[in-house]
Order: C-alpha cells, then sequence, then structure tokens
C-alpha cells in the first residue's frame, strides 16, 4: 500500500490512539517511545511529539525528565512532589520519633504504587539527609531525626 500525504490533524489521530491504549490497558504506566510510536503510525517525529502534547495538555501524560513520558491516571493529579518528599511525609502521618523503625521499602513501593528499586533511592536520599539509619540486610531502617517543617500561615 503506498503511502499517502498525511492530512492535517494526523497528531490528533495519534493522540487518539495512544488514548484508546491507556483506556485499554490499567496496568499502563509508560506512554510507547518516540520511535515506537513514529514506526507504528509511520509519521515523522514532530508528528508524535505533537501527539505526546496533546495528551500533556489533557493531563493524560507528562513529560519525565530523562525518561519516558508517564502516563497520567484520574485521582493522580494531587501530589506530584518528588518520592523522598513524599516519603518524608511518614515520619509525620505515622506519627514516628527517633528510634522508632522506619516502614521497610516493600511496605513504601506498596503504599507510593512505586517499585522498590525506586523506593530505595528516595530512602538513600533521607539516610543521606541523616534522618534515617543506613540500610543493612534484615535490619530495618531506624527514624535518627524528624525532618524540619517550617509553618506558614
Amino acid at each position: 500500500m503506498p503511502q499517502q500525504a498525511s492530512p492535517r490533524g494526523t497528531f490528533l489521530k495519534v493522540a487518539e490512539a495512544v488514548r484508546a491504549q491507556i483506556d485499554a490497558d490499567p496496568a499502563m504506566t509508560e506512554l510507547p517511545t518516540l520511535a515506537e510510536l513514529m514506526a507504528a503510525h509511520n509519521v515523522s517525529r514532530g508528528v508524535a511529539l505533537r501527539a505526546f502534547g496533546v495528551l500533556a495538555e489533557e493531563g493524560r501524560a507528562e513529560r519525565v525528565r530523562g525518561s519516558r513520558w508517564r502516563v497520567v491516571r484520574k485521582g493522580e493529579e494531587g501530589d506530584r512532589r518528588p518520592l523522598a518528599e513524599r516519603i518524608a511525609d511518614v515520619f509525620r502521618t505515622d506519627k514516628l520519633e527517633v528510634g522508632d523503625e522506619f516502614p521497610s521499602a516493600s511496605a513504601l513501593a506498596d503504599r507510593f504504587g512505586v517499585s522498590r528499586p525506586t523506593v530505595a533511592k528516595a530512602l538513600d536520599k533521607l539516610g543521606a539527609d541523616g534522618l534515617l539509619s543506613e540500610s543493612r540486610q534484615g535490619k530495618q531502617r531506624t527514624v535518627l531525626a524528624l525532618p524540619g517543617r517550617e509553618e506558614r500561615s
């Protein structure tokens, strides 16, 4: 089948196809790569980027620096802070004190809906900030200090 010139609005058709993929697969967390989208729809890089832009404007996807575009599901619009900051809230929400055991990486991964390696990186950052003990196999992390919060009225 010979390739025909694309009519205006091809990026909207590509965006609709990706939107349908997102709706059909609740486990989908990342959009296809630019190369995959270009090959699947036989479009240029610019058309693929415009399709991603449409999904971003709709709040269905967001660009992740250094990674693939991420799918945004309804109900996820709330907290966009880095994971380490959201995990730091655990000190307050779980009413932890210095010396208490901190939840495990597995428990936090389930709680925040991310992978254990992702949680481990965030926990390492909190450890580097002096809030948590270092990770050791078979030993639970403990709270070394509480994060300081500036209360603003």
